[in-house]
């Protein structure tokens, strides 16, 4: 009699695992405040809900809009970078992190990883370094904080700006600060996957009056501060977030910290759970990030494991246990990057004013490259369930390892004994 789910025997759970998002009376009551007050539009609770992030995250000043996506490129416009520019990111990310540089005008570079933090490689950052190099984008993957120690380094060195993608790093902190205030200006995002949302915003985080007052320009159709409404200073455009958004953020704040902690607890108990089984590849712990928020708990599935990320995925999923492979690909295989040619379509990459070719489907990142082939991702709903669930999980895992004989057929799979 087989043992293993996907073989027919007994799951480890069946029981569901906590749903999102998590919505209580706070969010009704609020809600209907608002809807019975008439006022929807731009006022109070965006202000509000702006003032108290950008204090959740220590920054000075939050400007929000309508997505993650635009929080970048309002982010970059706003430090100066634009036409002919380049500007450094991760090569495994979301794609809006390359595609903001292209609607701020300017050319992505591709950096690779670190394989053990699956964030931007600072060694890799400065190998990227060219005289038209104007800013660096680390992204905190899965809400661990970059190396903004060794970024920072490299910016100063090289007058760069550093514009954090920290749509995945909510309640994060680097040396006790929060992530989006550690560069000259950082965006989130709060579309329906992450761990606070209104179905889709995003807010700016800056220290910097000059950059946050562009910022709010920019969102509000280039309009300025404590000018007359029908005056307009720059090519802005409408990013506003509207007050049944900002309610629905402000009542989920409420609960981040908390949902935050558990997170880390939780992921803990994993980390201990499946730490010594071979083939599991962890991510590095770092004594500088003092609270990480979980977007997703993630480790490596190496050839050690015994079995295709394929096929332990079928397996892990028929125990019950919700987990995917992640991105397919690095961001630079994506078509868009792959393509060739001239015309409007194709700018900024082959416009005369970059000065230079660039043809992606010469770039490889080693690192990016084998995480797309070994990354498991295991989403932040998940993390809030209970220790047990945890055990659960690491049951799972360890029983799929134990038993990897009923799966030998078609993966040719050695005993290792």
């Amino acid at each position: 009699m087989a043992t293993l789910a996907i073989k027919g025997g007994k799951p480890v759970r069946k029981r569901a695992f906590p749903s999102w998002p998590v919505i209580g009376s706070l969010e009704r009551r609020m809600l209907v405040q608002v809807l019975e007050s008439g006022k929807w539009w731009y006022g109070e609770k965006v202000k509000e809900f702006e003032e108290r992030f950008a204090s959740f995250q220590d920054a000075r000043y939050g400007i929000t809009c309508t997505n993650g996506t635009a929080a970048l490129e309002i982010s970059l416009i706003a430090n100066g970078i634009g036409a002919g520019d380049e500007v450094i990111v991760p090569s495994y990310t979301f794609v809006a992190t390359a595609t903001a540089v292209l609607r701020a005008n300017a050319i992505p570079v591709f950096a690779d990883i670190q394989i053990d933090t699956a964030n931007i490689d600072p060694l890799d950052i400065e190998r990227k370094i060219t005289k038209k190099t104007k800013a660096l984008v680390p992204v905190h993957f899965a809400g661990l904080p970059a190396d903004m120690d060794a970024i920072k380094k490299i910016a100063r060195r090289y007058a760069l700006k550093i514009i954090e993608d920290a749509c995945h790093s909510w309640g994060s902190k680097w040396r006790g600060k929060g992530t989006g205030a550690l560069g000259d200006a950082g965006a989130f995002s709060f579309q329906m996957s992450k761990n606070i949302t209104s179905g889709e915003g995003g807010i700016i985080l800056t220290d910097n009056k000059n950059v946050a007052e562009i910022c709010r320009s920019y969102t509000n159709v280039g309009r300025g501060k404590d000018r007359p409404w029908y005056e307009h200073y720059i090519l802005g455009s409408n990013y506003r977030m509207t007050e049944l958004q900002a309610t629905i953020l402000l009542a989920q704040l409420t609960r981040l910290e908390a949902q935050t902690l558990r997170r880390e607890e939780n992921a803990l108990v994993l980390d201990e759970g499946l730490k010594d089984i071979p083939g599991i590849k962890l991510f590095k712990r770092d004594k500088r990030v003092t609270r990480r928020s979980y977007h997703m708990y993630m480790f490596r599935l190496s050839p050690e494991f015994g079995l295709s990320r394929e096929k332990f995925l079928q397996a892990l999923n028929a125990e019950g246990i919700p987990a995917s492979a992640g991105y397919p690909h690095p961001v630079y295989r994506n078509p868009l990057f792959q393509r060739r040619g001239s015309g409007p379509q194709y700018c900024p990459v082959s416009c005369p004013y970059y000065g230079k070719e660039i043809d992606y489907s010469k770039v490889f990142c080693p690192n990016t490259e084998q995480m797309c082939k070994e990354a498991i991702w295991i989403m932040h709903p998940v993390l809030l369930g209970t220790k047990s669930d945890m055990k659960d999980i690491i049951t799972a895992v360890r029983k799929i390892k134990e038993n990897l004989r009923e799966l030998k057929n078609g993966e040719g799979i050695q005993d290792n004994k």
